[in-house]
């Protein structure tokens, strides 16, 4: 007999489900995901804000299934963008079965950390574990403070975190550990997605991301905010050989602004030629395929604060 997967079937006492990491911006949410993945399904950058969508990323274990749901980081929006972004954090973490908060040990639990904690407090149904990221780059006098002050958060919310646990995705320390208190919360039940898979999200996801991150990369403070990639396709290149197969893949790099356009292309296209060099690699192994990468930047004046451009640029 096997799964509806069409998996042989699981022991007795196997577990699966969902558990979502929030945090504000930069907290290391997205590199923390792809640490206990073991793969690369979420960008990283050092911007605030760089994750926009819920990204679910897939752990596969002889006694568990997990997903992990990579959310934005929480924030005073400024926009309309922001907000659909918050609204999305809100929704994903109420509808998981565990919620880990990240606070980043590089720096203090600050008031949106404790904003953050007091929501989380009223939400009083799902477990909600706490996780000291970063650890890498504080001595353990500063990183023993750091639990402190997180446990004091929680105690003065009224919310008992189920562990507080300090991670590095860095150097991987106690990853397995946080995977294991994760696991422990999850309600016993079969494996929800086909072993072997990182993640559930579309190709064109995938590429947009890989893009944008790309395109992230040396840019001024003002810009990774009014950044957005689209895929406009994906298809095969007619009259190929089966043994050298090329996938043409056009994308649309947007921006508010014509001299925003101007710094994504750069000095006679550098820039723009730059970004499709660094992202091209990623795409090819999304793909499977080698790809003919076709990068075109336009201006969508404002579309952070229109309704209207949001929902054509997906959100």
């Amino acid at each position: 007999m096997t799964s509806p997967l069409g998996q042989e079937p699981k022991a007795a006492g196997f577990r699966s489900g969902f558990a979502c990491f929030v945090g504000r911006p930069n907290a290391g949410k997205s590199t923390l995901t792809n640490a206990l993945v073991g793969g690369k399904i979420a960008i990283t950058s050092s911007k605030p804000q760089t994750t926009r969508h819920a990204i679910r990323g897939l752990v596969h274990r002889d006694d568990a299934q997990l997903v992990l749901i990579d959310t934005p980081g929480l924030h005073r929006p400024r926009n309309t963008l922001g907000q659909r972004l918050n609204d999305l954090v809100r929704s994903t973490w109420s509808e998981v079965d565990t919620v880990a908060m990240c606070f980043p040990a590089d720096q203090k639990v600050g008031p949106g950390d404790k904003y953050l904690v007091q929501e989380l407090a009223a939400l009083r149904r799902a477990p909600v574990l706490a996780v000291a990221t970063k650890t890498d780059l504080v001595s353990p006098q500063r990183l023993a403070q750091h639990l402190m002050a997180i446990q004091r958060a929680g105690e003065a919310a009224g919310l008992r975190f189920r562990e507080i646990v300090p991670v590095s995705a860095k150097s991987g320390d106690q990853v397995d550990l946080l995977t294991d208190l994760l696991v422990a919360t999850l309600p016993e039940g079969p494996p929800l997605y086909p072993d072997g898979q990182l993640t559930d999200e579309p190709a064109e996801t995938l590429v947009a991301e890989v893009v944008r991150e790309a395109a992230l990369e040396g840019v001024r403070d003002e810009l990774p905010h009014s950044l957005a990639v689209v895929v406009e396709e994906i298809v095969p290149r007619e009259g190929r050989k089966p043994d050298s197969p090329l996938v043409d893949v056009r994308v649309n790099v947007y921006v508010e602004r014509d001299s925003q356009k101007g710094i994504i292309i750069g000095h006679k296209g550098a820039r723009l030629r730059e970004i499709g060099a660094t992202s091209r690699k990623q795409v090819e192994t999304i793909l499977g395929s080698p790809v003919f990468l076709d990068l075109h930047v336009k201006v969508a004046k404002d579309w952070q604060r229109d309704p209207k451009q949001l929902r054509k640029l997906g959100f």
